[in-house]
């Protein structure tokens, strides 16, 4: 009971905190930050708080194991290029609008659900239909001219959100949250640091004082954010936890009323209202994730290793005289491997290794050993 309480309150915290990213975002912008500064140090902020405060009171949560890392490096840098399209397109649209059209990664969260090869009903088929009607219509309705390349950067992100709910589900299984969030920010960090370094423009002095305190409070929103994102997913799952994250649009849209002066067309509420009953015909299975566990791979990859290890100490040629010994070298010929593996009876695929759990084969109980016999008597 404690944990679903815990669970709802870090649901109902996550919009709150995402909802502030484009008001800070915008406001740094306007300053005269460029969209990269904004993406690295924002983030390089929400790394360092999560360090310093993971290093001082949670280090149960830095250990982490290499295949669990591999996953959350992938994640971080599918966040991390989606983070540089969100800014990007935030420097080309009002942060009300782009928001919105943030709003459309549960959509994408939906139809990657069902790429692994399942039919499109007419339910789906609808739901896309309406997002498609929404996005054209916020886009078009707006008071100034739509800037075609800003929403494509937005929906680039919305494509790239939806990716990291839907990955962040499989490392969930097997790690807590805090462990995820720290390396997924971590990875993300590293990436937005080199695009930044690379094409990033240097904040002019004189704006220095208007940037840092946006940049600072977008840092703290984002730690706190992902932290709240993360374990909502591990405690709802993903459709629960981005149905309620919807709810930063309302908060995205309260913040840009009230700091930035923003105010949507009688049009874009019409856009807003296909969006939201776009939304509304979501099911919870329409959101579960049926593709493959990232993790698994990074198994199957060490697999294939150990076995070919494990084929080529049975079988390889000993290095000759002179030669570094290289067990996970082939001694062996292209003939020579087919022959044996013929003569094994393997058409195709790696050799499994016998199989060390006993109840693989039926293990019975060792029976006891009979007594010692008893001397010969001379």
């Amino acid at each position: 009971m404690q944990g679903n309480t815990r669970g709802v309150l870090l649901g109902l915290v996550t919009p709150v905190f995402l909802g502030m990213a484009p008001i800070f975002g915008k406001i740094a912008i306007t300053e005269g930050a460029d969209p990269f500064t904004v993406a690295a140090w924002r983030t390089m902020v929400a790394v360092g708080l999560l360090w310093v405060i993971y290093l001082l009171f949670a280090r149960r949560f830095i250990y982490i194991y290499p295949a669990g890392l591999l996953g959350c490096m992938v994640i971080g840098a599918i966040n991390g290029i989606g983070s540089l399209f969100y800014y990007g397109g935030l420097t080309r649209l009002d942060a009300s609008l782009a928001q919105l059209l943030n709003g459309m990664y549960l959509i994408f969260v939906v139809l990657l659900s069902h790429i692994g090869g399942e039919r499109l009903d007419a339910r789906l088929i609808m739901r896309v239909g309406l997002a498609v009607v929404s996005l054209l219509i916020l886009s078009s309705q707006g008071s100034a001219p739509p800037d075609w390349f800003g929403v494509g950067l937005m929906i680039a992100n919305a494509l790239m959100f939806a990716g990291t709910v839907i990955l962040s589900q499989y490392v969930l299984f097997e790690m807590p949250a805090p462990t995820v969030t720290l390396y997924i920010l971590t990875a993300m960090a590293i990436l937005v640091a080199m695009v930044w370094v690379v094409v990033g423009t240097p904040v002019a002095p004189e704006n220095m004082a208007m940037v840092l305190p946006p940049i600072l409070l977008l840092g703290v929103t984002t730690a706190l954010s992902r932290l709240a994102l993360f374990a909502g997913v591990k405690f709802f799952g993903s459709l629960q936890t981005a149905v309620l994250a919807l709810t930063e649009i309302a908060v995205a849209l309260a913040l840009a009323f009230i700091f930035l002066h923003e105010r949507l067309t009688p049009g874009q509420m019409v856009g807003v209202a296909f969006m939201f009953a776009s939304i509304l015909l979501i099911r919870p299975r329409d959101i579960l994730p049926r593709g493959i566990n990232p993790n698994r791979l990074v198994s199957n990859i060490a697999d294939i290793q150990f076995q070919w290890i494990a084929f080529d100490q049975a079988f390889g040629k000993r290095p000759q005289e002179g030669e570094e010994e290289r067990p996970s070298t082939p001694k062996l010929t292209t003939t020579e491997i087919q022959m044996i593996r013929s003569m094994m009876g393997v058409e195709k695929g790696p050799v499994k290794p016998l199989s060390t759990n006993k109840s693989d084969y039926h293990y019975i109980p060792d029976q006891p050993s009979p007594p010692p016999e008893a001397p010969k008597q001379p």
